[in-house]
Parts: structure tokens; C-alpha cells; sequence
């Protein structure tokens, strides 16, 4: 394949992530499935938590069923299953464990295989920028919320709810499944024409393809996951009470609060691909413990931002530290076991993201609720990456502790 081809291949993973990401636009259909089935905001939430939790799972499931099978039949098995779920929640009226089942359980099983499968292709197709490519890839995701969110709520306006899920479950499965048709690994041993590593980037690569079985058993495979889940943690309590926060701490209406977070998120996209990209010169660790410092000083300093636009900008660069985790780890996880059975190995790692998604949010609620301000909460996630910082300082490649 050539190096244009592969950049094609490139543009399918990004739309077909774009598609799977528009779960994050779960927040417009919160309201409306409220009032119309008389559901507490609470039960509505927890089928976004069931679908978060299950694509960590099943993510690894699909990353062994891809190293088995290859990418292709995976992507379209998780294209056709999301599409499905989202498409089957249209007949949910009044039955709550309908919703749970459909876009929460049948869903996220979709979402998970789907997810896996650009991010271990790119990684074996883009030996050369590792980073950028995974940053691409996670980025497509990141955004798909920006395009879901508006057309989701004219369709709501237009047609009902419950219709709209039918609607997009239809767009989201002929979009997986027709980008997800191209997804496929390269052939054994292929690298770019003329490409050979640098000294630095070998020394920051294992020296051989590891198993799953053999990556767990190295304290690297642990820490790895540790990193992903302290900095999920970090960024995902900020995303699950932003609009409370900044109507505390700033002062403003409901709907200023609205309008801050939708700027904020946009930097969970740009930081998949930023942060990535910067990874590819500064290695893995250094852009984890350069994110990691970032967020001590940030989440120290928001409880004492009273003005609205700086506080959206410091939020905004918190989501950038959080999407950068997602879209440094998978070149992190290649890079430390080596990508011929990458799909596992970090599916496998996926689950520190649906653990983060339950401790982080509960965290900072548990001290809003006991302490009566986010005071407390925001300065404990400062206080928990500052000690994390230690974490990215440390770790090295197994097969070698040069650094």
C-alpha cells in the first residue's frame, strides 16, 4: 500500500470514530427522555454509564477477535451492533430497561469493537508518527459530539425523540459499516519506504511483539493502565459536573453554562491530536507527566476563577489534557509491547477508562454533596496529579531501562 492509501485508510478511521464518538452527545437526549417518560435525569444518565462501561469491555474482546480475524470483520460486526442499539432505543417508549438493553448494552458492545479497530490498524500502518496517527484517530472521536449534538436536537425538535434514535441509528450504521469496510493491518514486517527509526525512538521502544499474556505480566502493562485511569479520572469528574461548576463558581445562568461547556469540549478533540502529536517528539512519559503537571495547577487554580472566559479556557485546556490520554496511549501501549498484538493489549487497558468513568464523577459529587462547594473536590484531583506525577517519571520500556 502506498503512503497515500494509507492516508485514505487514515480518513476512513477518522469518520468511522466520528461516528461511534457522537455517544458523547448523550446529554441533548437527557431533558427530553426525562419529560416525556417521566424518568429521573439519574436513570437516564446511568444508560450513558452502561454504554461507557461496556465499550471498555468489549474493546477487549474485539481487539482479540481482530487479532484472529483482522480489523474488517470486527468493524463491521461493531458498526452494524451500534447502529442497531442506537435504532432499537426508538422503541423504548416507556420502558426504561428497553433503553439500558438497546443503546446501553447492544450499543456499547458496538461502540467498543468499533472503537479498537482504527487505533490498532493506524498504529501498524504509521510505525513512523505513532502518535499522530492514534491522535487522528481518537481525535475523529473526541469531535463526533460536535456534529451529533446540534443535528440531534433539531432532529428532537422535528420529530420527537424516540425518532430521532431511529434516524440515527440508520446514519450511524451506514457510516461504520461503509468506513469500517476498509480497515485492514499491513502485511507482516511493513514499514514505510526508506523510513528508519531514530536512536531515541528505539530506545524508547520494547525489543520484541509481546503477547497479552506476557505484557500483564510486566509492572509496565499496570502503569500504563494507572496513567490512563488517574487521568481519566481527572478529566471526566471536570465533564460530569462542568455546568454546575461554572454556574457556582462564575455566577452565570443555566444557559451561559451551556454555552461554556459546548467551547470547553471542543478541547477534547484538540488534545487527542495535540497532545499525540507532541508525544511523537517528546516520547509518551514526558507528554503524560507534562499533562499531568498542566492539571495540578489548573484544578488548584478553578475554584478561585470568577470570570467566565477564563474559566472556560482553563477548562478547555483541562479537556485537552483528557483527550490527550486517549490519544497518546495507544502509540504508548505499541510503542512498550509492540504493535503486532496491540488490539488486546490495550482493548484490555480500555477498562481503566470505564473505572474512571464510575470513581471520578461519584469523587468530586461525594465532596460537593458532603462539603457544599467544589472547593475541596478540585483541590484533591490537584493534590492526586501532583502525586501522579511520579508515575510517568518512572516508568520505561520492559525489554530495556534506558530513558
Amino acid at each position: 500500500m502506498s503512503t497515500t492509501n494509507r492516508w485514505g485508510l487514515a480518513a476512513a478511521g477518522f469518520l468511522m470514530q466520528m461516528a461511534l464518538g457522537a455517544v458523547y452527545a448523550w446529554s441533548v437526549f437527557r431533558v427530553p427522555l426525562s419529560k416525556q417518560f417521566h424518568w429521573s435525569i439519574s436513570e437516564v444518565t446511568l444508560t450513558f454509564t452502561i454504554c461507557i462501561f461496556v465499550l471498555g469491555v468489549s474493546a477487549f474482546f474485539g481487539g482479540l477477535w481482530l487479532n484472529k480475524k483482522g480489523p474488517r470483520i470486527v468493524a463491521l460486526t461493531g458498526g452494524f451492533l451500534y447502529g442497531l442499539g442506537v435504532f432499537l432505543a426508538s422503541f423504548s417508549a416507556g420502558k426504561l430497561w428497553w433503553l439500558y438493553l438497546s443503546y446501553g448494552l447492544i450499543g456499547g458492545i458496538g461502540l467498543g469493537l468499533g472503537y479498537i479497530v482504527p487505533v490498532t490498524a493506524l498504529v501498524k500502518w504509521f510505525p513512523d508518527r505513532r502518535g499522530l496517527i492514534t491522535g487522528i484517530a481518537v481525535g475523529g472521536f473526541g469531535a463526533g459530539a460536535l456534529v451529533t449534538a446540534p443535528l440531534a436536537t433539531y432532529l428532537i425538535q422535528s420529530v420527537g425523540v424516540l425518532q430521532t434514535f431511529a434516524w440515527l441509528g440508520i446514519v450511524y450504521l451506514v457510516v461504520t459499516m461503509s468506513t469500517g469496510y476498509f480497515m485492514k493491518n499491513p502485511p507482516e514486517g511493513w514499514k514505510p519506504a526508506g523510513w528508519v527509526p531514530s536512536a531515541t525512538l528505539t530506545a524508547q521502544r520494547a525489543a520484541k511483539d509481546y503477547t497479552l499474556g506476557g505484557a500483564l505480566k510486566t509492572w509496565q502493562w499496570w502503569a500504563l493502565w494507572a496513567l490512563l485511569f488517574l487521568n481519566t479520572s481527572a478529566g471526566i469528574s471536570l465533564i460530569s459536573q462542568e455546568s454546575p461548576i461554572f454556574q457556582e463558581i462564575a455566577k452565570v445562568s443555566v444557559i451561559a453554562a451551556a454555552g461554556m461547556v459546548g467551547i470547553a469540549s471542543i478541547g477534547n478533540g484538540v488534545g487527542r491530536i495535540f497532545w499525540a502529536w507532541t508525544s511523537d517528539a517528546l516520547t509518551r512519559r514526558w507528554t503524560f507527566l507534562a499533562m499531568f503537571l498542566v492539571q495540578v495547577g489548573l484544578f488548584w487554580m478553578l475554584p478561585s476563577l470568577s470570570t467566565a472566559s477564563v474559566l472556560t479556557v482553563v477548562s478547555f485546556i483541562v479537556l485537552m489534557c483528557y483527550g490527550g490520554g486517549f490519544g497518546t496511549m495507544p502509540a504508548f501501549a505499541a510503542d512498550y509491547f509492540g504493535s503486532k498484538n496491540v488490539g488486546p493489549i490495550y482493548g484490555l487497558m480500555l477498562t481503566a477508562w470505564g473505572c474512571a468513568s464510575a470513581f471520578g464523577p461519584l469523587l468530586i459529587a461525594h465532596l460537593r454533596q458532603s462539603s457544599g462547594s467544589y472547593v475541596g473536590g478540585l483541590h484533591l484531583i490537584a493534590g492526586i496529579m501532583a502525586v501522579s506525577v511520579v508515575l510517568p517519571a518512572l516508568v520505561s520500556p520492559p525489554a530495556s531501562q534506558k530513558s
